[in-house]
């Protein structure tokens, strides 16, 4: 009895039998996996915060030309916002039908995130072609170039997520939903979501502030 509950309260012996953790071999795959996708998603906040220091400290450098109350257009940026927030209504979604290994709502739900994630990318490069056509250009000025490298860094992430998005479906469309997929189907959730809310940031730094709202 005593040496049953000596060894109940071993720090070192939490489950399987009485093998010391230090001795149960690597972590299974999944964690594995989500644990670097987690240092990769972080690394990608820091490179964000690097580009939001810098706008911050240019916002006011308009070199005499317009500043962002001149050149925004809110209701713009609003459905830009609403679409993206949509899709990433629409990637959870999909994550609750792939741990259902439910294929069909899957692909429709996956299919409506790139629907409105892609109908977010044409608003901004709508927004982009209109800045330039007016002058308004990155190489204008300082604040410009730090609006342009700052927003379009976020679109080039959103285009590169669509296009993982479409290998996505072909995969689970091919091979079902594998234990391989369904790493890749959460790791593109946790990207997704990640950039949904560096929009939010993003929305409120940039256009709300620079606005004067």
């Amino acid at each position: 009895m005593s040496g049953g509950a000596s060894g109940a309260g071993d720090p070192h012996r939490l489950g399987r039998g009485d093998t010391p953790m230090s001795e149960r071999g690597p972590a299974p795959k999944r964690i594995v996996v989500a644990y670097g996708f987690w240092v990769f998603l972080l690394s990608d906040f820091i490179m964000f915060t690097g580009f939001f220091a810098a706008y911050a400290v240019l916002a006011k450098e308009t070199a005499g030309g317009p500043g962002g109350r001149d050149i925004f257009d809110l209701r713009l940026v609003a459905w830009e916002t609403a679409f993206l927030l949509l899709s990433t209504f629409a990637c959870g979604l999909a994550g609750i039908a792939s741990a259902q290994r439910n294929t069909k709502w899957f692909q429709l739900a996956l299919a409506t995130t790139a629907l409105f994630g892609a109908a977010f990318l044409a608003l901004e490069v709508h927004e982009f072609r209109t800045m330039i056509g007016e002058g308004n250009g990155p190489q204008r000025s300082a604040f410009l170039s730090a609006f342009f490298a700052l927003v379009g860094c976020h679109g080039v992430h959103v285009a590169i997520g669509l296009i993982w998005l479409t290998t996505m479906m072909a995969q689970v469309w091919a091979k079902g939903f594998r234990d391989d997929i369904q790493r890749r189907i959460a790791c593109f959730s946790l990207f997704w979501h990640a950039l949904d809310i560096i929009w939010v940031a993003l929305f409120t730094v940039v256009y709300l502030l620079g606005s004067g709202v």
